[in-house]
């Protein structure tokens, strides 16, 4: 049976729907499906252009590498799992306390919503993420509301991710 997610800009009540590619990632899915809901600030990427995410506690279950990719493609949802030393670096601005600094690492739950991504960091290198979900509803006015944290920032708001109902 085909598994859906909900992915919420809290603040703005601007949502999307994404199914889970549970062929392509199923161990993935299955640790993201048993760890939510998840929700945690939104934070606009940096490097990787047109992305935004969470950094929400470990999960643990997630495997290392499954469905891969450093090209993400509008409408994919990404899982990124982190040790501390890898994003615990001050000048990527995580406040002390948050997720990025956890002893047991983060994992950072993501969606691009625009082209031409590319996932590499100056300090790391690549920097490839599991895909285990693709939005089929609601992504251009996701994309919007994100063009729009982009230009004036994203204080305040929050990103959601929980079970869609079938």
């Amino acid at each position: 049976m085909t598994r859906y997610i909900t992915i919420v800009l809290d603040r703005r009540g601007i949502a999307c729907r994404a199914r889970l590619l549970d062929d392509e990632a199923p161990r993935t899915c299955d640790a993201v499906w048993e760890a939510l809901p998840q929700s945690g600030a939104v934070f606009h990427a940096k490097y990787a252009r047109n992305e935004i995410y969470t950094l929400v506690p470990r999960i643990t279950a997630a495997p290392h590498r499954e469905n891969p990719t450093v090209t993400p493609i509008p409408g994919d949802v990404c899982l990124f799992d982190f040790e501390p030393w890898e994003i615990g670096n001050p000048a990527y601005g995580y406040e002390p306390g948050s997720a990025a600094h956890a002893e047991p690492g983060a994992t950072d739950l993501a969606l691009f919503y625009g082209r031409n991504n590319l996932l590499i960091n100056g300090d790391l290198g690549w920097v490839p993420g599991n895909v285990f979900a693709t939005v089929e509803e609601g992504l251009r006015e996701f994309a919007v509301a994100c063009n729009e944290m982009w230009l004036g920032g994203v204080a305040g708001e929050t990103l959601s991710f929980a079970r869609a109902p079938r």
